[in-house]
């Protein structure tokens, strides 16, 4: 029977339409998936958005709209982004899907069966930037560290959520099992939080009316959180869940590593194999936030460069682990260098020799090209979370590729000896399909393209893949 790969993503608030800071998670999730599809295993990729909470309800009221008229707006916006950079999901849940309402509260009633859910008092301080409730220990000069804003002061009658319980549980479960939150530094700072202690949270809000109804509790919503962490519920189709991999921010780690396990061993389900938490993006040095204009979305770059071309970029430009560096001056001159002059300019010249000499196709074997060695090498840094290394990997395979046709000039030498020639030009197509192989996860087109060709009856010249920008 085939292995199965359950992957998601963080769902995003529908406050705004997603930036290319939030797409670099997408694209890492669907080569992944996209990966294991194409060595065979049973693969579901679930994204989406998260579409309930305080956030949401006030940005509606700010746009003279519904809270529903709103996430209808933004989540098929959102949909137009991730279409432009190729992301190949199963599903693309939305939090006010019914059968997602039906999930949470029957989830609710097991916690609560288990003695884990119970009515308080909170008072203290909530970050609607990040639907978080937050201490004065997690501020930074009375800010909030990622949204650089004041957390506003609740005092509401909640429902609380036993998370004090589960200290010791989530302790020794990240200690025996070294994969469940990746990378190591994250694993490290879950690890420190919980010797600290754990406070039980409120996960129901009487301030906000946009949420799931709690069950049996009028005037109750579902706290946002509690609420999206149980998409990766919804969302699994029967036979999927645990989770393979759960990809989100590092600001969201401390959500995924310890809240949501919590939950799930009060529910009474497995936990996810794996929690990873990515670095983020700056834009020529800044944040990226709507305060400083400097938001570029997906389809701004697509309409320029293409989809493979930004997809390539965002994978190869920083390690998954950590914070990176984009501009647009470094995405033109990666473009040309290893796409156009590179990639693109390799295909043409040996399509052409190909299509001189009426070569035959060669023999599709996708299956092979992953069995190979020198491929379980390329991609031994991909299956460790360091897909920028197997990127890189590719990269210089392909102008390697290049030195050697140079040197062997094989349109000089059909002058002398065809048949010598013929067999240098047939062993570097045989190459090129190899590694166009093995970058379909990442640059699916292209890669399409230059497999269809040459496994034609007859390979022939077609158009530039990545034409030189003006």
């Amino acid at each position: 029977m085939r292995a199965k790969y359950y992957i998601t993503t963080a769902i995003d608030y529908c406050n705004d339409v997603i930036h290319v800071g939030h797409a670099y998670q997408k694209v890492v999730a669907d080569v992944y998936a996209r990966y294991h599809r194409l060595i065979g295993d049973r693969v579901f990729f679930l994204t989406g958005t998260d579409e309930y909470g305080s956030k949401a309800e006030q940005t509606a009221k700010e746009q003279h709209l519904t809270p529903k008229e709103l996430v209808d707006k933004v989540s098929v916006k959102d949909k137009e982004q991730l279409t432009a950079l190729q992301i190949s999901y199963d599903r693309f849940i939305r939090t006010t899907d019914k059968d997602h309402t039906e999930s949470v509260q029957t989830f609710w009633k097991k916690s609560k069966e288990k003695g884990d859910i119970y009515l308080g008092d909170f008072t203290g301080y909530y970050c609607v930037g990040c639907e978080s409730y937050v201490t004065e220990s997690d501020l930074v000069d009375g800010l909030c560290p990622y949204h650089k804003k004041k957390p506003i002061q609740l005092t509401e009658k909640n429902y609380f959520f036993r998370w004090s319980k589960y200290r010791s549980f989530l302790t020794k479960h990240i200690q025996s099992h070294s994969l469940f939150v990746l990378p190591e530094k994250r694993r490290n700072e879950m690890l420190s939080f919980l010797e600290k202690g754990l406070s039980d949270i409120p996960i129901s809000r009487t301030s906000v009316s946009w949420g799931i109804p709690v069950p049996d509790s009028p005037g109750h919503v579902v706290y946002v959180w509690f609420d999206a962490l149980i998409n990766y519920l919804t969302g699994a189709p029967t036979g999927y869940w645990p989770a393979d991999l759960h990809l989100l921010g590092l600001d969201n780690v401390r959500f995924h590593a310890l809240l949501w396990p919590a939950m799930l061993e009060s529910a009474g389900y497995e936990l996810p194999k794996t929690v990873y938490g990515h670095g983020f993006f700056t834009l020529a040095g800044q944040k990226i936030s709507k305060s400083l204009g400097n938001i570029i979305r997906p389809t701004e770059l697509t309409s320029v460069y293409g989809s493979d071309a930004v997809r390539y970029y965002l994978l190869k430009i920083k390690p998954l682990s950590d914070d990176g560096d984009i501009s647009l001056e470094t995405l033109r001159a990666m473009y040309h260098g290893d796409l156009s002059n590179g990639l693109g300019n390799i295909v043409l010249r040996l399509t052409k020799l190909a299509e001189t000499l009426r070569l035959k196709g060669l023999e599709p074997r996708k299956e092979h090209v992953f069995q190979k060695p020198s491929s379980k090498k390329a991609y031994r840094a991909f299956l460790e979370y360091r897909p920028h290394e197997t990127v890189q990997d590719l990269a210089q395979r392909l102008k390697d590729l290049d030195k050697r046709i140079e040197e062997d000039k094989p349109w000089e030498l059909l002058k002398t000896s065809p048949q010598r020639a013929t067999e240098k030009i047939r062993a570097s197509l045989e190459e090129l399909y190899e590694l166009a192989v093995l970058l379909e996860p990442f640059i699916p087109s292209a890669s399409h393209s230059i497999q269809s060709n040459l496994t034609a009856s007859r390979i022939e010249t077609k158009p530039p893949l990545f034409p030189r920008l003006p």
